[in-house]
């Protein structure tokens, strides 16, 4: 009596309407048969529910409407009364429901209930998956949007790819947005393996390189110095040599050792020989007065301004490269030269003036103009006294600094990305 009931209110047949032929035989059958149709439903069974379930969710749309939305599939009614898709592939050899797939409403239950049910049965699909899917048997309006607010929806799909909790961006130190002299604060950090020929070493024989990123908090300059071993020694020969080209540093930043849970022994046995120095570094620190800080455990984005240049410059020391190998000396007379492109790279965005063709770079506080500009013509016969051609120089320097106060310093301002303040876990 209650399967009775739903199939009447599913077909909204009134009180004093007559029965439906198909809802007499199947209630006079189960009265007079002593073997009531019980159990699991038979293949004949559950296609006639299907057809019956289309036939009503088309209903409520197709009745007494024209819609626009399908007028360009060209639609009909077939002999059971459903609507199904004309379109173009009545010459193709492909099964007749997927030549012509019945059409299944943008707002019906029906829709909903399938597309969950396929993207349960199919793990989980994405949207254009399940899509594929779903039209091998039936046309959905708007299939596409239906498909991704199912994957949106499901909740096992949800979990399998959570958001990662990001706090607001923090401000930047006050080494970064003061002046100071090039490299008088620095970050330092080490990137490779490269592999490079040795000239008297036997053809074939290929050693190992790694490269020494410096870049200043203050300008952005980067500073490249090539290391064939990391070992205290050779940690001290590069420091000096680099004090001796760029001046002395009075602190140093870089990566705690607890960030570099994955990364290769190499990296491992730098960043221990800087936590944990042995007798001659320390005394090397010592001596020049240089503060070695380290940035928070876990916290590699408080790095980013050196991670930053380590992929500058391997974006083109890999392109200029490429697959081959080098002598040491040809390698690290590419590695100067990349290190001289970096160092002419723009701080500021450029401007649309066209009288306004020049930019800030980080060549401009170490030479005065971008490393690979044209050079200047030659003034030494200019006639004006030592006094007035030292303020001239000077003022060109403050001008470089009052530009990069009012361009560069202005583009650190915008958070570019963590700009949503969120709760502590």
């Amino acid at each position: 009596m209650k399967c009775l009931l739903q199939d009447l209110w599913k077909e909204e047949i009134q009180w004093d309407d007559p029965l439906p032929t198909h809802i007499e035989k199947e209630f006079n059958y189960n009265c007079r048969s002593k073997s009531k149709k019980v159990g699991p439903l038979s293949v004949a069974e559950l296609k006639e529910s299907e057809i019956k379930l289309i036939k009503h969710a088309q209903r409520s749309l197709f009745d007494k409407k024209e819609i626009p939305s399908i007028s360009n599939l060209f639609p009909f009614v077939d002999g059971e009364g459903i609507v199904r898709v004309g379109g173009r592939l009545e010459n193709a050899s492909v099964p007749y429901l997927h030549k012509h797939p019945a059409s299944l409403p943008k707002g019906s239950k029906l829709s909903k209930l399938y597309f969950n049910s396929l993207h349960t049965r199919l793990f989980h699909v994405g949207p254009q998956r399940l899509l594929n899917a779903v039209r091998q048997k039936f046309w959905p309006l708007s299939g596409r949007s239906i498909a991704r607010k199912t994957v949106h929806q499901c909740v096992i799909c949800f979990k399998s790819r959570p958001i990662l909790s990001s706090q607001i961006m923090g401000n930047l130190p006050s080494e970064r947005v003061n002046i100071s002299s090039p490299f008088t604060i620095a970050g330092l950090d080490l990137c490779g393996p490269f592999l490079v020929k040795y000239k008297n070493y036997r053809k074939g024989t290929l050693n190992k390189v790694y490269i020494c990123v410096c870049i200043c908090f203050s300008t952005k300059a980067i500073h490249l110095e090539l290391l064939s071993d990391v070992t205290s020694d050779a940690l001290i020969a590069t420091l000096k040599r680099f004090t001796s080209r760029r001046g002395k540093c009075s602190k140093f930043y870089t990566d705690n050792a607890t960030n570099f849970v994955g990364a290769n022994s190499i990296l491992k046995k730098f960043h221990k020989l800087i936590n944990f120095p042995d007798e001659n570094l320390a005394k090397y620190f010592v001596s020049e007065n240089i503060d070695w800080k380290f940035i928070h455990p876990k916290s590699p984005h408080f790095g980013g301004l050196w991670e930053a240049g380590v992929k500058s410059g391997k974006h083109h020391l890999k392109r200029a490269i490429g697959n081959l190998h080098f002598i040491f000396e040809e390698f690290e007379t590419i590695m100067i030269q990349v290190e001289g492109i970096l160092n002419s790279r723009p701080l500021t965005p450029l401007s649309s003036d066209a009288d306004n063709f020049d930019v800030l770079t980080p060549g401009h506080f170490l030479i005065g103009r971008p490393i690979t500009s044209i050079p200047e013509p030659n003034l030494i016969d200019v006639n004006e006294n030592r006094l007035s051609r030292w303020e001239k120089i000077t003022k060109v320097m403050q001008r470089t600094w009052k530009k990069w106060k009012s361009d560069y310093l202005n583009t650190l301002q915008a958070r570019s990305k963590w700009i949503t303040e969120k709760k502590m876990i």
